[in-house]
């Protein structure tokens, strides 16, 4: 069957063309070469049926790639992962701290500070040079949904009243320049107009374009521990409860392993997987 011409199914029931482009740029973006790729392509495409959902598609795809180099299906499970940093949203303002942190900010979670009306709770503060920036972390852990306008209008609410009590405040020495909001998910077309509007830095999966989160996560190779494809969902839950986020910081704390009986065989096969992932 022609892959250029088969209907699927989106996860909103649409029914839409199937582009082997997309599905060969998300693959590659794993950082598989052809070699791995096309055999891929190969097999997905001689297994496709007239209104095959993209879910379907895709996860044969991955299935494939774990079977062939499981860090490259690591990479192409990201976005999963990040839904499975929940459901509390803790997880995720560490992830996000870290990321913040490789990128040369001194960072501090879940610290309170005095607005010039009332207190707030900050998810992440983040110092650089001589300024400070205030992030609010929205997390979703279901697929769809997305930040609408009421969240940036919320956030910079309280933006600028712990900005007005911060740059007064004679101790602080540094001056509080910005707001964030970083989400996992994606903004609506309003919530990225007002954000542009009043100065609101908005950080989402695909967005500022070519500067999103996955851009970052990427870039950094700040994979969260939760992309593993060789560790059980029991064991992840364990690490994250040990504020073990990244994989890297596995690779420094590889005790944890043990503490979870993880065989010596096993253990390094783990630890081949997260190395590579983190370059």
């Amino acid at each position: 069957m022609n892959i250029e011409d088969i209907d699927i199914i989106k996860y909103s029931g649409e029914k839409v063309k199937f582009s082997l482009d997309k599905l060969r740029t998300s693959l590659k973006r794993t950082g598989a070469d052809d070699a791995v790729v096309n055999p891929i392509l190969d097999k997905v495409q001689d297994e496709l049926y007239q209104n095959i959902s993209t879910k379907e598609i895709y996860n044969r795809a991955f299935s494939l790639l774990k079977k062939n180099k499981s860090h490259f299906a690591s990479k192409y499970k990201l976005k999963k992962a990040i839904y499975e940093l929940g459901p509390t949203g803790f997880p995720f303002e560490r992830f996000v701290s870290a990321i913040l942190k490789y990128s040369g900010y001194k960072t501090e979670v879940g610290k309170t500070l005095q607005g010039k009306c009332v207190s707030h709770e900050i998810d992440v503060i983040a110092h650089k040079n001589t300024e400070s920036t205030v992030i609010e972390c929205k997390f979703h852990s279901e697929q769809g949904l997305k930040c609408n306008v009421k969240i940036p209008l919320y956030i910079n609410s309280r933006f600028q009243d712990v900005k007005a009590n911060w740059n007064k405040n004679s101790k602080n020495k540094v001056l509080l320049t910005a707001g964030w909001v970083v989400t996992n998910t994606r903004f609506t077309k309003d919530a990225l107009q007002y954000g542009k509007c009043c100065g609101l830095y908005l950080l989402s999966w695909d967005y500022p374009p070519d500067n999103g989160l996955k851009d970052r996560i990427d870039r950094l190779g700040l994979y969260p521990i939760t992309v593993s494809t060789l560790l059980s969902q029991r064991e992840k839950k364990f690490l994250l409860s040990r504020s073990v986020v990244l994989c890297r910081d596995l690779i420094n704390d590889k005790f944890y392993l043990d503490h979870l009986g993880v065989s010596e065989m096993r253990k390094k096969k783990i630890l081949s997987e997260i190395s590579q992932l983190c370059g």
